[in-house]
């Protein structure tokens, strides 16, 4: 569901962030559904008349040259791609986003958590839970071809209003009224 969610993230993060005219993407692009994720981001900027400038990270070095490329690009706000990689950097990436001032929307609550501005997307530990469920059925003796593919039909948007602050956003009641979480 990774290329599907990114209009939506998209949408949200020129509600926080109207004035950007470029918005950057960081892909990695070693992740197989990285080519779909530019598509379905570059059909919805088209659509909200903004340009997108994708940047490639695969490696904890590539992710502070992007950054730098940021500033060069006149980027105004980033949409970090789903990515089990940026995942396991959401300290550098929320950090590197603080510190060039740079408004940017995640997959994962645990980047909020951890400092950046906003995530929308599917509950890790609901994903987990299931995956277990599914595991504990095995065990049982349910052939896992028996059983039905399941996707999230819930997401989390949470917003971190002290990032927010610090960037100089207020964050529109059209936000608040659907937030899942604020974190403060």
């Amino acid at each position: 569901m990774a290329a599907e969610l990114m209009p939506k993230r998209l949408e949200l993060l020129l509600e926080l962030a109207p004035r950007a005219k470029v918005i950057a993407l960081l892909v990695n692009p070693n992740n197989p559904n990285a080519g779909r994720m530019i598509g379905d981001l570059q059909a919805a900027a088209l659509e909200k008349g903004v340009q997108l400038a994708v940047l490639n990270a695969g490696t904890e070095v590539e992710i502070d040259t992007v950054f730098a490329m940021l500033v060069q690009r006149e980027a105004g706000a980033l949409v970090v791609s789903a990515d089990p990689f940026f995942f396991s950097r959401r300290e550098q990436l929320t950090t590197l986003a603080a510190r060039h001032a740079l408004p940017a929307i995640y997959e994962f609550r645990e980047f909020a958590a951890v400092g950046g501005l906003i995530s929308y997307g599917p509950s890790i530990i609901d994903t987990y839970r299931k995956a277990g469920a599914y595991v504990g059925r095995i065990l049982k003796g349910v052939k896992p071809a028996d059983l039905p593919v399941e996707q999230p039909t819930t997401f989390e948007l949470v917003v971190n209003l002290k990032t927010a602050k610090a960037l100089g956003l207020t964050v529109p009641p059209s936000i608040l009224a659907r937030v899942d979480e604020v974190i403060e």
